[in-house]
């Protein structure tokens, strides 16, 4: 049995059309040590994420790359790239990885942001992101179409994965600890989960 993600309609907020709705102006003043996004007309800053976080991004980014991106001991067809900016629709979103098929985007951009919707995006939760990530990043990824996200929470070791079915997602499965699933759109390789755990 597949689990069902709340439908985008009900999860995310509404921005008070009485307060002014953010800008890529705004955006750009924020302090570039912090990460900024406009998520539903509100403009979000975070600070650069903690060891544990980003040494989870940084290894499976690490794993995923050479089977993916560059086809060694794996199909190839991808790129993916490390907290790009995301232009989707009024939103500008900064998941911690994202990934396109090259017959999404064939070649990056000149821009200094991402236009094309990516076809997997992932976060990396913790305690200060979580609730941000889950009710308003994965509603504006559903409504964009991204096809797949991975939940990634390296405090309590586990690997949700999410594909796009209508509006919402379905969950196909929840791993932890030292699980070697084979990880839709990645399934093509065996995943060794605990490696994210290491740092």
């Amino acid at each position: 049995n597949l689990a069902r993600w709340p439908s985008h309609g009900h999860a995310s907020p509404v921005a008070d059309p009485a307060q002014r709705r953010a800008t890529y102006e705004d955006l750009l003043a924020v302090d570039p040590k912090l990460v900024a996004e406009i998520l539903h007309g509100v403009l979000h800053t975070n600070p650069r994420p903690a060891p544990r976080h980003a040494a989870a991004a940084s290894v499976l980014g690490e794993e995923l790359g050479p089977p993916f991106r560059r086809g060694r001991g794996g199909p190839g067809g991808w790129i993916i790239i490390d907290e790009p900016e995301l232009h989707l629709g009024p939103d500008v979103v900064v998941p911690d990885l994202a990934g396109w098929r090259r017959s999404t985007m064939a070649e990056l951009p000149d821009t200094a942001y991402f236009a094309v919707r990516p076809d997997w995006a992932c976060e990396v939760l913790s305690a200060s992101t979580e609730a941000v990530d889950r009710a308003e990043k994965v509603p504006i990824f559903a409504r964009e179409g991204v096809a797949h996200v991975w939940l990634v929470d390296p405090i309590q070791r586990t690997l949700e994965v999410l594909r796009l079915d209508g509006e919402s997602y379905r969950v196909l499965g929840t791993w932890r600890d030292a699980a070697r699933p084979r990880a839709e759109p990645f399934d093509a390789i065996e995943l060794e989960l605990g490696l994210l755990w290491q740092g």
